[in-house]
């Protein structure tokens, strides 16, 4: 073992171009590339114009730092099965630094601009909140020169208010106030974190706040004290001049039977209710959208058809599991559904779409990593350009919009407007008559689509 050290620290000290990646160098875009150099982007042109920006300024992609260097090939199942020569395991401040250190050499390789974390991920838990925050504060010193260095930036940072044994019945929405504001000091020093790191989001993440069973709970009681804890994250980040977009991630269930953030409406209804919309957009994982029984895309078109939409979490799963997954998105068809609301919604600016996915169990070398986030980088190409395809012709839009023609004058228009009354429908009834039956050509609308794709 101190051999291992011993060349691992002298391996450090080179600082070598190829320092914990051997033999891959900074990823390039070749668009000749034969079908089997898997080590290049054969769709993803970071400078490609589209639509007035670029692939990058659409795509804003980032690295989850949680899945990608600290994933050890868990499951529900099965111990770890990945390891990595750069991590001893332990959760010593010098080994989170050298993660940090193998994340930003791999950002700057993939040539990806953003990053996101968890404080937990990236910096050990103490015996005290104080002797955690001072954890934190030197990896967060690490993480700002290497930023400074390399150019990449904050996406947004959370706080891991779910896998300590305290926060077991929740966070924000624990029955015990104890819970609560340790949850809240917390968030604080996440705050502070995201300021000094020029975060330009932040996200709340209720992994547990929901209930197991109703018998025990008070539902508007912990709704409520959610609701205030938000209010309390307002004032301070007000307070402290950080000036990112808070987020809330919704998640139906997992590791709760039910979670109050079931989906993109549930959660915007709760922030209407208390009155929360204007401070918070919604950070949509299509992975816990389909856990909702959605359709892959589903809660993204619904975020941002309410204005609501701030930033997405890029993965999928496999419906035929049903569970979370978090696999990289491969599927063109997918991508393409997602493109296509970002670009009509003028982009995703300040979020962006994080690789919130994880090699799979048995992915276990290296180079899986680059694969991964290469792959989903060159489906989102293909989704970005299929959907600029599909927006600059025009032909599903004209479609969707003769479907809805008849709300543009006469008796749609008043109803549209808002200005139709019960009695004004029924004098249009008795002289209209009974409607004709028109056809929603669903397949019409696939088979147009499946044209670009």
């Amino acid at each position: 073992m101190s051999q291992h050290k011993s060349k691992r620290a002298k391996t450090e000290e080179n600082q070598g171009a190829n320092e914990f990646f051997p033999g891959i160098n900074k990823i390039k875009y070749k668009p000749d590339a034969k079908p089997t150099d898997l080590l290049c982007y054969k769709h993803y042109n970071a400078d490609e114009e589209i639509l007035g920006k670029t692939m990058a300024e659409w795509l804003r992609f980032s690295v989850c730092y949680w899945h990608t260097f600290r994933g050890v090939g868990l499951d529900p199942f099965g111990g770890p099965t990945i390891t990595r020569e750069w991590d001893d395991g332990s959760e010593s401040l010098e080994n989170a630094k050298r993660r940090l250190r193998v994340a930003f050499e791999f950002f700057t390789k993939l040539g990806i601009k953003y990053w996101s974390f968890h404080d937990r991920d990236v910096a050990p838990e103490g015996a005290t909140i104080e002797e955690s925050n001072r954890n934190l504060d030197e990896i967060v010193d690490l993480a700002l020169e290497l930023q400074n260095k390399t150019g990449v930036k904050l996406l947004w940072n959370t706080c891991n208010l779910f896998s300590h044994k305290r926060y077991m019945n929740g966070g924000a929405t624990n029955p015990d106030a104890h819970v609560v504001a340790y949850a809240a000091a917390a968030v604080k020093k996440g705050l502070e974190v995201g300021k000094k790191l020029g975060g330009v989001n932040f996200v709340f993440w209720g992994g547990r706040e929901g209930y197991q069973s109703l018998l025990n709970t008070d539902l508007q009681g912990e709704l409520s004290h959610m609701a205030n804890f938000f209010k309390m994250a307002i004032k301070y980040k007000n307070e402290i001049g950080f000036t990112g977009q808070l987020l809330i991630e919704p998640k139906p269930k997992e590791p709760t039977r039910h979670q109050y953030d079931y989906d993109a409406m549930t959660v915007i209804g709760f922030l209407e209710h208390f009155n929360l919309q204007n401070d918070f957009k919604l950070n949509i994982e299509p992975n816990h959208t389909m856990l909702a029984g959605h359709a892959y895309e589903h809660d993204i078109v619904m975020a941002s058809a309410l204005r609501m939409l701030g930033s997405i979490d890029a993965n999928t799963g496999s419906p035929d599991l049903g569970w979370d997954t978090d696999q990289f998105p491969m599927d063109i068809r997918g991508a393409t559904a997602i493109c296509k609301c970002i670009i009509d919604q003028g982009g995703v600016a300040p979020g962006g779409l994080n690789f919130d996915a994880k090699v799979r169990r048995e992915s276990t070398d290296l180079a899986d990593m680059f694969y991964a986030h290469i792959g989903a980088m060159d489906s989102f190409a293909r989704g970005l350009r299929n959907a600029a395809k599909i927006i600059s012709e025009g032909h599903l839009q004209k479609m969707v919009e003769d479907r809805y023609s008849s709300f543009t004058h006469g008796i749609g228009l008043k109803i549209a407007e808002g200005t139709a009354t019960l009695q004004d429908c029924e004098a249009f009834i008795k002289k209209a008559g009974e409607p004709a039956v028109t056809s929603g050509q669903q397949e019409k609308y696939e088979s147009l689509v499946n044209r670009y794709v």
